[in-house]
């Protein structure tokens, strides 16, 4: 199946999804905030960089997407109809990176939330 899209579209669309202070990480900021708990943003120090860093309870909570971090049985994790060989090895390259990156936060002594 081909795109329904030229090249260049496409790129502009794929380079204007958010990395950051996305809708879901502002709501999660919000709901600590109003309880009381104090964070960092996107801890630079830490591997995979944390989407937040409560230092004081020594954890840390990553704000996945569905569509790039393949949570097992969700059902918002959909496959592009193109290049579907490029997508799954992109895919599973992320899970395996996630997976490494919570290991080695928990090496460290850190507790790890995904949401």
């Amino acid at each position: 199946m081909t795109d329904v899209v030229d090249r260049e579209t496409r790129s502009r669309m794929m380079a204007g999804i958010r990395g950051r202070d996305t809708r879901p990480e502002i709501a999660l900021r919000r709901s600590l905030h109003l309880r009381g708990l104090r964070y960092l943003l996107h801890g630079a120090g830490l591997p995979g960089r944390p989407d937040l860093v409560l230092t004081r309870h020594r954890a840390v909570i990553f704000v996945h997407g569905c569509f790039w971090h393949r949570h097992p049985e969700c059902q918002y994790a959909t496959m592009p109809a193109t290049r579907e060989a490029f997508w799954a090895a992109k895919f599973e390259a992320n899970v395996a990176r996630d997976k490494r990156v919570e290991a080695e936060l928990l090496a460290m002594g850190w507790r790890v939330g995904i949401v």
